[in-house]
């Protein structure tokens, strides 16, 4: 089958690119397009895994044979898209179904696909948040990672730069932005479920063969990121999340420009704000941005919620097979479901904007715990009973302060990193 990029929601199609007036007009070109009023409902769902060569747990497999594995994939029956990440990350890409457990069932037929084909190959397929033996090493030769290695490296977090693009793995939701007159509060708490969720999904204990010291790997990554390209939009009072989606896009510096000649991306060296490139204070590629320039820029940008007419939220971490359905159904109910919403959004106020701590200790916060404890009661009451087992585990989990990153720890500590990742594809 094909491996491409795909949308799951498809924004509306907007205008041929033309020049930007200046910094006021692009701050208006990314209000208008980053929520779409629209009924809740849909939900999409993206996963991805860590992929090992099973002969040789500390060999990254090559572009080649991961490839290989890809092409003897048949259509799958969920819908879901193939893509591969820069360390050879395995991601399936779910299209939006009406609610969250058409799209968990239709997830989980195509991982079973996806794991049995990388099975047979003699791969292995791990969902961790942060790959636990091997060092950064990126395997795909595609040309936009090649440039952001060089942003990063000359912004001064090139090591966190290869561990984010090679070494980390999430979950992610897409759910529709909602009524006009309720995105400020559905956005707000889209933020503020994240260090809750957080603290609940934590499962990256390990990184490059050592114990970090943090519940969440992948998180402590993100946070070495600069905040103004992967920090929070926004804490607990904006009310226009339009208006500060803008604001925070036009501060963020301009990570790569297509060419004038050959359409590459070029990595942008110096720290240049787009809105000093949209106002003329600076040209990159000797001219001034288009809205096709401006669209390239919002896809380099990596917050923990991002609106892309939907809203695309990237703060899970991948977690085992027998816990991602209730992890997604969690988050989905708690956004999308009123009463639910109102109780979590209760709830988690006093832990908020508490996102270094999620990261670092997880549910051993007393606040976190607690919250966690509530958010996932509340969510484990409207369940399906199709969803009966993987939520009783996860209630049962998180009423004992565990989370699958402790499990991995333990076993990691008991048997070894080898031996503990082998376990996780044995699962299948």
């Amino acid at each position: 089958m094909t491996y491409a990029v795909t949308s799951l929601f498809v924004p509306p199609p907007g205008p041929e690119a033309r020049p930007l007036v200046d910094a006021a007009d692009a701050a208006q070109y990314i209000a208008d397009a980053s929520l779409t009023d629209a009924p809740l409902g849909q939900v999409g769902l993206e996963i991805e895994a860590h992929c090992f060569d099973r002969s040789d747990l500390s060999r990254r497999p090559s572009w080649s044979q991961i490839t290989a594995v890809l092409e003897t994939l048949p259509e799958l029956p969920g819908g879901s898209a193939v893509t591969l990440e820069p360390g050879g990350a395995v991601e399936l890409s779910g299209p939006p179904f009406v609610g969250v457990l058409p799209a968990i069932n239709a997830m989980a037929a195509d991982r079973a696909i996806l794991n049995a084909a990388f099975y047979d190959a003699g791969l292995g397929l791990a969902l961790l948040g942060a790959d636990p033996l091997r060092p950064p090493h990126r395997v795909n030769p595609g040309p936009r990672y090649e440039a952001m290695e060089q942003f990063f490296t000359a912004s001064g977090t090139g090591d966190a730069g290869a561990a984010m693009m090679t070494s980390t793995a999430s979950i992610q939701l897409n759910l529709d932005a909602g009524p006009r007159d309720g995105w400020a509060e559905r956005v707000r708490l889209a933020h503020a479920l994240g260090p809750t969720m957080i603290a609940v999904a934590a499962n990256s204990p390990l990184r490059s063969g050592e114990l970090t010291g943090w519940a969440s790997s992948r998180q402590q990554v993100w946070g070495q990121l600069d905040s103004a390209r992967c920090g929070p939009i926004l804490g607990t009072s904006a009310d226009d999340p339009a208006a500060e989606w803008a604001r925070y896009a036009l501060n963020a510096p301009v990570m790569l420009v297509r060419s004038a000649t050959d359409d590459a991306a070029v990595p942008v060296l110096d720290w240049v704000p787009f809105t000093k490139w949209a106002g003329g204070a600076v040209l990159l590629e000797g001219r001034r941005p288009t809205t096709a320039d401006l669209d390239y820029h919002l896809t380099t940008l990596f917050p923990p919620v991002r609106p892309r007419s939907w809203l695309e939220i990237r703060y899970l971490d991948s977690v085992p097979e027998a816990l991602w359905p209730a992890v997604a159904f969690t988050l989905a109910t708690l956004l999308d479901d009123r009463g639910a919403a109102e109780q979590a959004a209760q709830t988690v106020e006093p832990v908020a904007t508490a996102w270094d701590t999620a990261a670092r200790v997880g549910l051993a916060d007393p606040q976190l715990h607690a919250a966690a404890v509530r958010c996932v009661g509340i969510a484990a009451e409207l369940a399906p009973a199709e969803l009966a087992g993987p939520m009783q585990l996860l209630v049962d989990m998180t009423e004992r302060g565990r989370t699958a990153g402790d499990d991995f720890a333990d076993a990691a500590v008991a048997v070894g990193i080898e031996a503990a990742l082998t376990d996780l594809w044995q699962e299948h």
